[in-house]
């Protein structure tokens, strides 16, 4: 058996943050394609520093899914103890998976290519996503504050839907309608 592998320091893991978000604005605003140094320069960093950590733009732009699927998992169980009521936790929740959604626009396009480090990135984020919106869902209806006949992955689908039209005009606002939904979903 090999040894595990070593924890990261907090400062490297924050550096790590750092670049990461910085590359996924850059990604939302400039496309998959943007230069490596303009990610660096929005990171404060140089561009050897992004090259150590992702030889290729396909390490960087799995690292940046993962990375933002990773933030958006881990704030459903926060939201679900921080936030007054089930529901309103719940629906913090949807708008992260929004913001994390409008994001994966840009990335979309790469994430289709034939490259082999993005086939399983889907089934990653249905593991990792899927069951915590499950949890906030059953909170919330156990609170009586949520419907109860609505499965995860079906909301997770809807908003995703409700969100695809979002780039294409400035009149449609994918947000207004996740809101509408989630309302929806409220039990009063």
């Amino acid at each position: 058996m090999g040894t595990p592998p070593a924890r990261k320091r907090s400062d490297a893991r924050r550096n790590e943050k750092t670049l990461l978000d910085a590359a996924a604005a850059a990604f939302v605003t400039s496309g998959v394609e943007v230069p490596v140094r303009a990610i660096a320069a929005k990171a404060g960093v140089g561009v050897g520093t992004i090259y150590r950590h992702f030889p290729t733009r396909a390490d960087l732009i799995v690292a940046v899914y993962r990375h933002q699927v990773e933030e958006c998992a881990q704030a459903g169980p926060a939201l679900l103890t921080s936030v007054t009521s089930p529901h309103a936790a719940l629906t913090q929740w949807i708008n992260l998976f929004v913001d994390f959604l409008v994001t994966k626009h840009g990335l979309a396009e790469a994430l289709q290519s034939d490259d082999a480090r993005f086939q399983t990135l889907h089934s990653y984020f249905l593991d990792r996503l899927v069951p915590v919106c499950a949890s906030l869902l059953e909170a919330g209806a156990a609170a009586g504050e949520t419907r109860s006949d609505v499965a995860a992955l079906e909301l997770m689908r809807g908003v995703g839907n409700l969100c695809i039209g979002s780039g294409d005009t400035s009149t449609y606002d994918a947000r207004r309608m996740v809101g509408m939904l989630m309302d929806g979903l409220h039990v009063r």
